[in-house]
């Protein structure tokens, strides 16, 4: 599996490592599971499905971060990623916490796609 990172992406994820410094090492079990088993499994992801794109996108609510102590799958951080089945890849579109906004950007992932 190839994994790939949006600019936006990567300013995302820079801002949460001031707060959460194992969001690397988190991500690197995220991407091993990816790699196995990339479609939605839900309660853990699921497809986001209201945007009427072709290409899957899919929302991870439920990643295991070792800086949050405590809260095991718990931890509040989203991650949104397309998924291209066919070229056997995947890019990273936007990472957040729950706490600090309520739903990912949609606007980001239809420009993506433009």
């Amino acid at each position: 599996m190839i994994f790939e990172e949006l600019d936006e992406y990567k300013k995302d994820l820079k801002q949460l490592l001031k707060k959460y410094r194992t969001l690397v090492d988190d991500l690197e079990v995220v991407k091993k599971v990816l790699a196995i088993n990339p479609d939605e499994r839900p309660p853990f992801s699921y497809r986001i499905s209201e945007l009427g794109l072709l290409t899957c996108v899919i929302k991870v609510k439920k990643i295991a971060c070792k800086a949050l102590k405590g809260r095991g799958v718990n931890s509040g951080l989203r991650l949104i990623y397309a998924w291209f089945e066919k070229e056997e890849r995947i890019v990273f579109i936007e990472i957040y916490h729950k706490n600090d906004k309520d739903v990912e950007n949609k606007e980001r992932i239809n420009n993506y796609f433009k």
